[in-house]
């Protein structure tokens, strides 16, 4: 077993033709930070030019997987988006890394042990296999804030979860335990959250022992359609955006939802 430490908040471990991305940005409960972005992208780096690596699993760390934008990248979004085009918009995709599991070159697996919310909800869904715990939160709740969804979820979360329920979790921005996705009917593996990663190990062992050929071409055949389409996607969410976040009750529910 090879350890890295490529950011302090992000790290690699390698074992067996698997590659296991542990996300641990403690401080700020696995939301992107700039040095969560920064440790993410470092990380997938290192993996695509390290041609023994088969297959991925990225988890988090306790009961979090990943809670997607802070409330400073929000606040951001929401002044930015009020500016006139080209006067210095931001937006939920310019960290680069919306789709990176998705251009990883190998199988990605999600094993999202703990809470996933917003962002890094669909950050999760965005894997090639994706694992669930019964006991932990997922929840698409842009809408919680006042503004559309974005990072491609009005595309990724009804494509993985079914269009019913994804639309369902859009639309509401509730928080779902995994349990009641699976008796919904979603169409993922949800196991007791002790049983996430190594469920999700057991699987990657497996892709690891195919050639790495087979794995590269069955991914980039299963991958490219979606990466064509949620670029369209991402193109049309930040059209919604640029109308919905300036709504001056977008920063007060931002302000309120994160306490301040």
């Amino acid at each position: 077993m090879n350890r890295e430490n490529n950011d302090q908040v992000i790290r690699l471990i390698r074992q067996d033709g698997v590659a296991v991305v542990i996300m641990e940005e403690k401080e700020f409960s696995n939301t992107f930070t700039h040095r969560f972005i920064k440790g993410m992208l470092a990380v997938f780096e290192t993996i695509a030019g390290s041609p023994e690596i088969k297959a991925v699993v990225v988890h988090g760390f306790d009961n979090y997987f990943c809670c997607g934008g802070t409330k400073e990248e929000l606040l951001s979004l929401q002044e930015g988006m009020g500016k006139e085009a080209g006067q210095g918009q931001v937006k939920f995709t310019d960290a680069g890394f919306h789709d990176l599991f998705i251009r990883c070159e190998v199988p990605v697996i999600a094993a999202m042990q703990g809470h996933a919310l917003g962002a890094g909800f669909v950050l999760g869904c965005t894997a090639d296999i994706i694992i669930m715990a019964e006991q932990s939160i997922y929840a698409a709740n842009f809408m919680k804030y006042g503004f559309t969804p974005g990072f491609g979820a009005t595309y990724i979360v009804p494509l993985k979860l079914g269009t019913a329920l994804g639309n369902e979790m859009l639309w509401t921005a509730k928080n779902y335990y995994g349990h009641q996705l699976r008796e919904r009917g979603a169409p993922v593996r949800i196991v007791p959250r002790q049983q996430v990663i190594p469920t999700a190990l057991e699987i990657a062992g497996g892709l690891a022992e195919k050639p790495l050929v087979t794995l590269k071409m069955l991914k980039k055949h299963l991958s490219n359609p979606v990466q064509v389409e949620l670029q369209k996607i991402i193109e049309a969410e930040i059209e919604l955006h640029r109308v919905t976040f300036p709504q001056p009750e977008v920063r007060q529910m931002i302000e309120r939802l994160f306490g301040s």
